[in-house]
């Protein structure tokens, strides 16, 4: 008896239950239409998963050439019909403001041997200032002589004309003249010094009126150097070269001149009067 009952005991235990055999069932192999189905499903996957690629690649090249704004801050426009490579004549080029007179007409006075004459070394029998400048870092002593009738010229043309000094000097030297001249600033308007010439030929410096501002019928000039006014020889009234003449008398003719010329519309008539001889018939 107990041999039967170990027996099946034994038997029973060594047989597989039917829920452990259901856990594992055997896989069955898949229809042609579901591999192929399957299949498309894979490859949609990995060409999206490429386009992701390329255009993680596209986006590192973009941060890699685009600029960086913040650390190039904003660049001023250029107009597209002006050359850069002209900007900085543009920029330099000498421009009047607009007159604080409108109605008044400019005249343009030069300043070596027009109203003043100077030099350098010994000191001449007669001046009437010395300046000392400091050029190309050394200081020069310049001994200078107003022209005969320059003091009253400036004061009388200053009270019908904008006054402007157009002079090929160096400002460093020009300036202190004028400050000497006009101390108080209520006779010359404005100044103009070499940087505002025009060189047209090696060593060639000629005073272009025609970039100022002022309208041309206008305007006068007085220098004696022909070669400065060249440009503009219709509103131009030549003198002769000042050094050391104290019984010259042209200055006063100047301001004879201005009185006559500040009755005409267009200065150009009265200049052209001048220099046809026709002034000095009537005076």
């Amino acid at each position: 008896m107990v041999s039967r009952i170990t027996r099946k005991a034994l038997t029973k235990s060594s047989k597989k239950s039917p829920k452990t055999a259901r856990r594992w069932p055997k896989k069955s192999s898949p229809s042609p239409l579901k591999s192929f189905s399957s299949a498309a499903t894979s490859f949609n996957r990995s060409l999206s998963s490429c386009r992701r690629h390329l255009f993680k690649i596209f986006a590192c090249f973009t941060v890699f050439h685009t600029p960086n704004k913040r650390k190039q801050g904003f660049h001023r426009l250029v107009p597209a019909h002006i050359d850069t490579k002209d900007i900085s004549s543009l920029l330099s080029a000498p421009f009047l403001p607009p007159p604080t007179f409108p109605r008044r007409k400019t005249v343009f006075f030069d300043l070596d041997e027009t109203l003043i004459h100077s030099c350098t070394g010994i000191p001449p029998e007669r001046y009437d200032f010395t300046i000392h400048p400091v050029i190309d870092g050394k200081e020069i002593t310049f001994y200078v002589l107003k022209r005969p009738g320059t003091d009253e010229l400036l004061r009388v043309a200053s009270e019908v004309y904008e006054v402007v000094i157009f002079t090929a000097g160096l400002r460093e030297y020009a300036s202190l003249v004028l400050e000497r001249l006009d101390p108080n600033n209520k006779l010359i308007s404005h100044r103009l010094y070499r940087d505002s010439c025009r060189e047209m030929e090696v060593g060639k410096l000629v005073k272009d009126l025609s970039g100022l501002g002022r309208d041309m019928g206008k305007v006068v000039i007085v220098d004696d150097n022909p070669a400065s006014f060249s440009l503009q020889k219709e509103n131009a009234i030549p003198v002769s070269p000042f050094i050391n003449d104290l019984d010259d008398r042209e200055l006063r003719e100047v301001m004879k001149f201005l009185n006559f010329a500040a009755n005409f519309e267009d200065t150009r008539e009265a200049v052209a009067l001048y220099l046809s001889g026709w002034w000095k018939s009537e005076s």
